[in-house]
């Protein structure tokens, strides 16, 4: 097949993929003919286990590590950057860190579970410690000295007056050698650059308007593309004519193939100006039909496959006359990114594909790609560029795909950009899962004696694992199938995360009622199941403390012997006042604490909020945190991401629901969902860091998710005396509460 630069329509095979064209002078040179031979490198695996794949120091002594980890917001590139430059005796500035890029890093899988600092940290961490014995060794043998008597500064290693620097000694080291297990780490009280507070390497761009985003990526000569999606899920093509499209201005060409449909052009409006013609001019058959949102949780209930134990301790039956039973509800939530997801691919002359993308996981995404494609992974590579908002599987993966598809059937050398809409990203991405959760407790001589919690939920991920879980593969011609979830119960848990409460309880039974396949598409998003699990169960505590006839926090400590979960405990409650703090009308104080997976960073959290009785109108007022997530590298970087977590969850627990009607997403837009605005921030936040020098890394991420949900539901029912089990709380469902009540 030749792509010229005359317009012309082309059926390929079966007659399944229509594409036209019409290219300009750079796009002829770059002109392919079918049937003709390339060469055909390969993007190979980056082997974890070598050093060199994590730190290279070439003969100008500049030093290069490398993270498979995705920079998204959270501050990574910084802590990773202090980590290697202490364990080098080096400013942070003089490192260069790479991040998520299938031809340079190693492959870390996903940038999720606030695994980065514990994984890529720990990795990054002893790489650094073992290039420092390597270049002291060499360098004690070339100067015939004790390694104890060198030192380094400035990149030089020292003996008196005699210095070599870094470069020299390790321009004649073997660096490809496997990554020790267990360096020796520079000892706590000799830490200069980890624990101490340095700028931030992500946020200059990004506070004085320099590109700071995929979203502001531009190449030379780069198309752009608008995808046209469906009306709703399981809609097909089934007419449609591009004639009129091809004719407009600035369009290079319409591809069609299966029920893909996208328009390619030279400038961004006039893509979009085709798209929407074009999507006026196509016709679809009527698709699935989606439950009545009003009947989501008990249509859920209806769906389970089987029921996984995810945790059993003697044998719970909550009886007597202090029992707690309640279910608790959490809607389809998006992640709402502030940027619609962005793709950019470009086919090279030599037949492998580069794409750029804010996703994830650029290997999972490579491999998926390259499914897609029907190429080998080695001919993909997936660079990863920060995306504007995410925390979780939004659209990213897929405007990746869209792009590599079209690119594949563009002449090489052309870049093209795929831009979701915001309608487009809304209703598309994939969102976080509706939930349902039964819980009942029951209290005995003032301590918890027996507790049940069952939950229907989803695995909470589907994640590229293949073609099929991106939409351009499933919208294609021959579509790929999604994998078939199945229950996995494991110690950081999924859709059971945090289902299993660290509190000391004698009698206790966790069930996983779980559903394979969801009527919404639904994937990972912030905290997967802890958000509405730790919701649930820190609402509970609350009640069955009620019960108990105890304080909230004194409940808590007196079911907790984790000496790090009271230590966060005790810190938040102090630092919040919580004895001593006095409401006003309308006004409730409330508390909640959990331990990420149960085996992650320890948070506790108190809040006031302020209800407005007349119109339903919730605001979290006041915030304080105390959060432990082991040895600490960056605390303004765990401040900042404990922080930003509260008001993500505020945002959820009083704003967040995706509506739907029986055909389609119905809120496409930010007036039909919501989000937390300026004037709805807090007065005050506050998150005190417990640094453990030392212990092991335990991520910080997705710590506050929960906990804020619980402890905003409890000081709703602290401030009006209901306790609400729905969320989010809504200004018309808090009011319906106070109505009914």
């Amino acid at each position: 097949m030749t792509i010229a630069t005359s317009r012309r329509a082309f059926l390929l095979g079966s007659g399944a993929l229509v594409v036209s064209f019409s290219l300009g002078a750079e796009a002829q040179e770059g002109e392919v003919q079918a049937g003709t031979s390339a060469p055909q490198p390969t993007f190979t695996a980056i082997d974890n286990d070598r050093l060199d794949s994590w730190i290279r120091v070439d003969a100008n002594s500049h030093i290069t590590v490398f993270t498979g980890k995705a920079e998204l917001g959270q501050g990574i590139r910084t802590a990773l950057t202090q980590v290697a430059a202490e364990e080098l005796e080096v400013a942070p500035g003089e490192i260069e860190l790479i991040t998520a890029d299938t031809g340079r890093t190693p492959n870390e899988g996903f940038t999720a579970g606030s695994m980065s600092m514990p994984n890529s940290g720990t990795s990054i961490r002893k790489a650094a410690a073992q290039m420092r014995r390597l270049l002291v060794e060499a360098a004690a043998q070339t100067l015939a000295v004790a390694p104890e008597s060198l030192t380094l500064q400035g990149k030089q290693i020292r003996s008196g007056d005699r210095a070599l620097s870094y470069g020299e000694v390790a321009a004649a080291l073997n660096l490809e050698v496997p990554l020790a297990g267990d360096p020796a780490l520079k000892a706590p009280d000799t830490l200069t650059v980890i624990g101490r507070d340095v700028p931030r390497l992500d946020i200059p761009g990004k506070v004085t308007g320099a590109p700071a985003y995929i979203q502001d990526m531009r190449l030379p000569g780069m198309l752009h593309a608008r995808v046209v999606r469906p009306p709703g899920y399981g809609a097909t093509l089934t007419q449609v004519d591009t004639s009129a499209i091809e004719a407009l201005p600035g369009v290079v060409g319409v591809v069609r193939e299966g029920n893909f449909l996208a328009v390619i052009a030279e400038r961004e409006f006039q893509a979009v100006t085709a798209m929407r013609e074009l999507a006026r001019r196509a016709r679809w058959s009527a698709g699935t039909e989606l439950p009545e949102q009003a009947e989501i949780h008990n249509v859920l209930r209806g769906l389970e496959s089987e029921v996984g134990t995810v945790a059993e301790e003697g044998d719970a039956n909550p009886s007597g006359d202090k029992v707690f039973e309640a279910r608790f509800t959490r809607p389809y939530q998006m992640h709402g990114s502030i940027g619609p997801s962005c793709g950019i691919a470009r086919l090279e002359p030599d037949g492998t594909l580069i794409v750029w993308s804010h996703t994830q996981g650029v290997y999972p995404d490579r491999a998926a790609i390259a499914e897609m494609l029907g190429m080998e992974p080695g001919r993909v590579r997936v660079i990863h560029v920060e995306g504007s908002g995410c925390y979780g599987h939004n659209g990213a993966d897929d405007a990746a795909a869209d792009a590599a598809l079209i690119a594949s059937r563009l002449p090489p050398g052309r870049p093209v950009r795929v831009q979701w809409m915001r309608e487009q990203e809304n209703a598309w991405e994939p969102f976080g899962p509706a939930m349902s959760i039964t819980v009942r407790g029951a209290v005995t001589n003032g301590r918890i004696s027996d507790f049940t919690f069952d939950l229907w939920s989803n695995i909470h991920t589907t994640r590229p694992g293949g073609a099929g879980a991106l939409l351009a593969a499933r919208q294609k011609s021959g579509p790929a199938t999604p994998n078939t979830p199945r229950l996995q119960i494991s110690p950081s848990g999924n859709g059971d995360r945090n289902a299993n409460p660290l509190y000391t309880i004698p009698n206790k039974r966790i069930l996983w009622h779980f559903i394979p396949d969801m009527p919404l598409r639904v994937s990972a998003m912030r905290a997967l199941g802890a958000y509405a699990n730790v919701f649930a169960l820190e609402s509970a505590i609350d009640e069955l403390a009620l019960l108990a006839q105890a304080d909230p926090v004194a409940f808590r400590l007196a079911h907790l012997e984790d000496e790090r979960a009271r230590a966060v405990v005790q810190m938040a409650a102090e630092r919040f006042g919580w004895e001593t703090a006095t409401r006003g009308p309308g006004r409730g104080k409330g508390f909640a604490f959990a331990r990420y997976k149960n085996l992650a960073a320890y948070l506790a959290v108190a809040v006031e909020v302020e209800v407005e009785r007349e119109t339903g109108r919730t605001r979290l007022v006041r915030a304080v945190a105390a959060i432990d997530s082991g040895q600490a590298v960056s605390p303004n970087g765990i401040r900042n991401q404990t922080e930003g977590g509260i008001l993500q969850a505020a945002s959820w627990t009083l704003y967040e629901a995706v509506t739907f009607d029986r055909r389609e997403i119905t809120s496409v837009d930010w007036s039909s969902y919501p989000i937390l605005r300026f004037a709805s921030v807090p007065e005050t936040v506050e998150v005190h860091v417990i640094d453990r020098p030392g212990e092991p890394f335990l991520g910080t991420g997705e710590a506050a998710q929960g906990p804020v949900a619980g402890a905003i539901g409890n000081a709703v029912r602290d401030a009006i005396g209901l306790r609400l089990t729905d969320l989010p709380f809504s200004r018309q469902r808090v009011l319906a509460a106070l109505t009914a009540g």
